[in-house]
């Protein structure tokens, strides 16, 4: 027989009560084998004559006898009612857990909306159902995420080369292109191919970021900083860089100074400025990256953080950005556990915060 919870249950029901039951009417027999109250004596016949009858030892032996065989009958019975009453208990206590898991099969990748909505008191079962339920919630914003990431990853990667394959048949389409031309179109197929290396790489970073750190090493925020902004890219930088020591992997806080300083610079208006400043508050490594440029709406900040999303209006003259500085900078955040923190200036521009550990 398949040992199902509602089978243990069961036993286990019948187990407590028989052990119960047992102990009950062995006690029972023994108080009233060394009772510390005696019965009374018998009244004498009318007449005073004594009437002859069974000795008071084998009549209080055979009393005891009945009574033994007497509760072990209704020890069984009951037994076998406690055995049929915890089935049924069982089953009702469990059923809520058949729903639940006849809900759960029906949930695949494909159908990730549905939830188990449990009703009834705020038990148990109802907490479980509420967990599963915040953890499909989880599951389908990161489902719904890497399908979108996916997609605009395709879409990133497949239009430089669809480019690069237009501006080479165009090339070949005409007999008379000359070697200027061919030169022309080679450069604009390197500079392309050089697109798609930089979103691979920021690609390859992010997906490293998103791993979480493989080991941890000592790391100087402001000596990061500090030869990050030894090539400015001919913009006012003020900077303010304190000893900020914390552990963790050296190469990803690189990209992670880098990417906030270049998001910086390539969001940025004519004439603009950067502020930097390291330091440690309240024990931790902090790094606030703000600048100056366009203005942008406080419900959107979010949008910066996820990969591909740009905001049109604060994007550089060329147009090569690849979306995904800010997104690679909240992986890194991620994997030290640390905190994040943009908020937009009313002047216009950006101010970022990152903590870490």
């Amino acid at each position: 027989m398949r040992r199902t919870v509602r089978l243990r249950l069961t036993l286990l029901y019948s187990g407590l009560f028989l052990m119960a039951g047992v102990v009950l009417v062995a006690l029972i027999y023994l108080l009233v084998e060394y009772s510390p109250f005696p019965a009374p004596p018998a009244a004498p016949a009318p007449g005073g004559f004594d009437v002859p009858g069974p000795a008071p030892q084998a009549e209080q032996s055979g009393t005891l006898r009945r009574l033994l065989v007497n509760s072990l009958i209704a020890l069984a019975v009951m037994a076998l009612a406690a055995m049929l009453l915890g089935w049924l208990m069982a089953g009702r206590v469990l059923r809520p857990l058949g729903e639940m898991t006849a809900t759960v099969r029906r949930i695949t990748a494909d159908r990730l909306d549905r939830r188990l909505a449990a009703s009834g008191p705020d038990d148990e079962l109802k907490r479980l159902a509420d967990t599963f339920d915040e953890l499909l919630d989880r599951l389908e914003s990161a489902f719904t995420a890497q399908r979108r990431f996916v997609a605009n990853a395709s879409h990133e990667l497949r239009t430089p080369l669809t480019l690069q394959r237009a501006m080479a048949e165009v090339a070949l389409a005409d007999p008379e292109v000359g070697s200027r031309e061919l030169r022309t179109v080679l450069e604009r197929m390197v500079a392309a191919g050089k697109h798609q290396e930089r979103l691979i790489e920021a690609l390859l970073t992010l997906a490293r970021s998103q791993q979480g750190l493989q080991e941890r090493g000592p790391v100087d925020l402001a000596a990061i900083t500090r030869q990050a902004l030894e090539d400015p890219g001919g913009i006012r930088i003020e900077s303010t860089l304190d000893p900020a020591p914390l552990s963790g992997d050296h190469a990803l806080i690189e990209r992670l100074v880098a990417n906030l300083l270049d998001n910086a610079v390539r969001y940025n208006v004519p004439g603009g400025w950067i502020t930097v400043e390291t330091a440690v508050r309240s024990g931790r490594s902090t790094l606030r990256v703000s600048n100056s440029g366009p203005v942008i709406p406080p419900d959107r900040v979010h949008q910066l953080i996820q990969p591909f999303q740009r905001l049109e209006g604060g994007r550089k003259a060329g147009g090569d950005g690849l979306g995904l500085g800010l997104s690679i900078v909240a992986a890194i955040v991620e994997a030290h556990h640390g905190t994040l923190e943009a908020r937009p200036r009313q002047e216009g521009g950006l101010d970022v915060t990152v903590t870490l550990t």
